[in-house]
């Protein structure tokens, strides 16, 4: 278990993490310090640079047996953070409104315990993902040549979850979180004096009929099989100018999906959706695509550890909200060949500001409660 002291000195951590947010794919410093405190838990291996600024921690055994991965994330957000807290945001505009501070602490928490006792058999892998705000990080790890020798049979994560009692969990076999992608949508026509619009080639008209035609593409409901919702999320016309008719034009829209499978469809209907609206308007699209996330499924047998644990140690558990909407890039590493993997969702309290508030906080409390779930974990699988 961790000592008191454990808790203060990890507790603090959190909140330095807090005070020196880094966006994604710029995790530089808080990889640092996750490998300065790393140091006093002598890691068999520390790999540093995976996807990025990924860090990975392995706590090996000696002896054969599965390889178990746990996974936090490292960046935080481009929000700006309304607090009192004497540890609030010292970066204006960036702050971690998702837990993400919480999250790696709770694994810095397991490593304190592995260093204590290594396990039976087997390795643990302690993951410190970068880039999950974009989407970008899993994959970018997976893809690096350093985690080859990584390849875990078991892979866990846990995220704090704002709507569900603090301490309790919500678990689900299956979807638990979405597919999404963002999808950019420009035209270009040609500029002409706002006198004689009739010169030029404005994508106004056709920015008006696409937004909500590509918003009826996909209009949310029930999530199921064949959910899918198309959210505007940004649009841009022109120049602020009075006196120049409009030659560029974009919107963004983000497409989501209970399941990948039916992404496919959705993202071919609106991109040919937007090609038709711009070729009707005499406009050249350019169609890129940004923070794409698979979505998320909870393997049976991980999923069963998670809950062998759970009522190990009396910790409520119930479907709760789940699937949810929102996306999250751990089902990249539960995809891979040969590996199971899970992610619970830990309560940060019923009335707690909701993720990516600026008004969230991480519960400290949680940091206790976390690093014993996956130290319980770890135990089942390795001994």
């Amino acid at each position: 278990m961790l000592t008191n002291l454990d808790i203060e000195e990890l507790t603090a951590f959190r909140r330095l993490l807090h005070r020196f947010p880094e966006l994604s794919g710029q995790e530089v410093q808080t990889a640092a310090r996750v490998i300065q405190v790393l140091g006093p838990s002598a890691p068999d291996q520390v790999l540093a640079g995976l996807g990025g600024h990924g860090v990975a921690a392995v706590f090996d055994s000696g002896q054969p047996g599965p390889s178990v991965l746990f996974r936090c994330e490292l960046d935080a957000l481009p929000i700006h953070e309304i607090s009192d807290l004497p540890y609030r945001s010292q970066v204006d505009g960036k702050a971690h409104l998702c837990g993400h501070d919480g999250h790696t602490t709770i694994l810095l928490g397991l490593a304190r315990l592995l260093a204590r006792k290594r396990p039976a058999m087997g390795r643990v892998v302690l993951m410190f993902q970068p880039a999950e705000e974009d989407g970008s990080g899993a994959a970018a790890v997976i893809a690096d040549a350093q985690f080859d020798g990584l390849h875990p049979d078991w892979a866990f994560s846990l995220h704090n979850m704002p709507g569900c009692k603090l301490g309790e969990c919500w678990l689900a076999e299956g979807p638990v979180n979405c597919a999404s992608v963002g999808m950019k949508v420009v035209l270009e026509g040609k500029t002409s004096h706002a006198a004689q619009p009739e010169f030029g080639v404005s994508p106004a008209l056709a920015l008006a009929q696409l937004i909500p035609a590509l918003a009826a593409l996909g209009q949310g409901g029930p999530l199921g099989p064949d959910y899918r919702l198309a959210t505007v999320t940004h649009a841009v016309l022109g120049e602020p100018n009075f006196g120049v008719s409009p030659a560029h034009a974009e919107v963004w829209v983000t497409l989501r999906t209970m399941l990948d499978a039916p992404m496919a469809a959705l993202r071919a209907d609106a991109e040919a959706l937007a090609r038709a609206k711009a070729a009707a308007h005499g406009l050249r699209p350019a169609i890129s695509y940004h923070d794409d996330f698979a979505a998320c499924a909870n393997d049976p047998h991980a999923m069963q550890h998670i809950a062998t644990v759970l009522d190990q140690m009396g910790i409520a558990h119930y479907q709760g909200a789940l699937p949810e909407r929102a996306s999250e890039d751990f089902g990249r590493f539960s995809t891979l060949p040969g590996t199971k993997g899970a992610m619970v969702f830990l309560g940060a309290g019923v009335d707690h500001p909701a993720l990516h508030n600026p008004d969230y906080d991480f519960p400290d409390d949680l940091i206790a409660i976390g690093t014993k779930i996956f130290h319980r974990i770890a135990r089942n699988i390795l001994g």
